[in-house]
């Protein structure tokens, strides 16, 4: 029996959560680092803001098709083999990023290094899924921020720190050195959790089989695509927050770290919350409690902006906003998840696609006007949000009530 009881508090479970964790933050790692020094990257390679932000667009679009092809692979293959693989790919590209003369070049670079990083997100998810189901695996999900809640934390203010000494281009050798240090605990930390046994047999035939069986689920679907549409707030706010920050209120680079550090924070701490919540009430109340929050900050920012509030009412917004992505990921992943056990891969990486999809989507939108106005970034957020609590309301809360009137439940 490979599902292990979350409450135990093992040294064993304790280096999962650590190198879980650790492979879990190749998303924040890599949008995160360099955004202190994206105004310099945009000089230096006389590209538009638009254009600079494409740098995270494609990364995120590389994230999201790179756990499509890593998740059904670790399916099949086993979860060690494609998790060593796109590791080692990813540190490469990295590498030569920092060496890019043009940010064609840059772009191109940032779609392989995105895909080769999804394969740490994509197998971290599915092996959580191997080990752990229930409420536990709500529990595990919030407790892998306590670990991947960190980057988004440390990756600005390093990068805040490291602008000091360093151009952009140091940024990125910065970051292979980072995946080279997560390719080590790949390695030497995680083992193979998917026995020969467990395996899918078949070819790509029977991956576009699981995927259709997966999507026509209407809890499945809803939690996906409610967190990917929230998510898709965080990355907006991602995308473009130094900018607003930086150009129109004026803050540092080591200034716009300590904001962009604050509300990280506030992510864990939710995320901490969602664990204890689900200890009393049912996933899917936890995740409709989170995506209220979330819509409650996206309102709060999107009045900060239309109304020139000024910056500590917009503050206050993206805190909640951000904060409460925090509750809806371990949550949403967990509910997601629950149901497919022999299919972890592909679910996860489903779940990953529509978050980093969406977020890619939203991204650039926030440029949209130029530099000088924040008004696409409140409006954006707003729309992502209050689509995922539609989303939530039409398919994932009429599915659970008509699945718990059914009389095996």
């Amino acid at each position: 029996m490979w599902l292990v009881n979350a409450s135990n508090a093992t040294p064993s479970r304790l280096r999962m959560i650590i190198v879980l964790g650790l492979l879990s933050t190749f998303g924040p790692l890599s949008l995160d680092l360099y955004l202190p020094v994206l105004p310099e990257l945009a000089d230096e390679l006389q590209a538009s803001a638009s254009g600079s932000q494409l740098t995270i667009t494609t990364c995120l679009i590389g994230l999201a098709t790179g756990q499509l092809i890593a998740g059904p692979l670790s399916d099949r293959l086993g979860r060690r083999r494609p998790l060593i693989t796109g590791l080692t790919i990813f540190v490469l590209a990295s590498a030569a990023c920092a060496f890019a003369a043009s940010v064609e070049i840059l772009i191109l670079l940032r779609l392989l290094q995105g895909m080769a990083g999804a394969a740490g997100l994509v197998v971290a998810r599915a092996v959580v899924r191997d080990l752990y189901a229930g409420r536990d695996l709500v529990i595990f999900f919030s407790r892998l921020l306590l670990i991947s809640g960190l980057a988004p934390v440390l990756a600005p203010v390093l990068g805040g720190q490291l602008a000091k000494i360093m151009s952009w281009r140091g940024m990125f050798l910065v970051l292979a050195g980072f995946g080279a240090v997560l390719l080590l605990a790949g390695v030497l930390g995680v083992p193979e959790t998917l026995p020969r046994e467990r395996r899918v047999q078949g070819g790509w035939s029977t991956t576009v089989r699981d995927f259709s069986r997966l999507i026509k689920d209407r809890i499945f679907t809803g939690s996906v695509l409610a967190a990917g549409l929230s998510g898709a707030s965080m990355f907006s706010y991602i995308a473009g927050a130094t900018f607003v920050l930086q150009r129109i209120h004026g803050l540092s680079a080591q200034q716009f770290s300590v904001v962009f550090a604050t509300n990280s924070l506030g992510l864990i701490a939710f995320g901490q919350i969602s664990a204890r919540l689900a200890q009393r009430w049912p996933p899917i109340r936890v995740l409709g409690l989170a995506l209220t929050l979330n819509l409650a900050g996206a309102v709060w920012v999107a009045v900060a902006v239309l109304i020139n509030g000024g910056f500590w009412l917009l503050v206050a917004g993206l805190f909640l906003m951000v904060s409460s992505v925090g509750m809806v990921f371990p949550v949403a992943s967990a509910v997601a998840l629950a149901d497919y056990p022999q299919q972890a891969g592909a679910a996860s990486s489903l779940f990953g696609l529509a978050q980093f999809i969406a977020g890619a989507i939203a991204a650039p939108l926030v440029g949209i006007a130029g530099e000088t106005s924040a008004v696409p970034l409140g409006i954006v957020v707003f729309v992502a949000s209050s689509s995922a609590c539609i989303v939530f309301a039409v398919l994932v809360r009429p599915a659970v009530r008509a699945r718990e009137r059914l009389p095996m439940h």
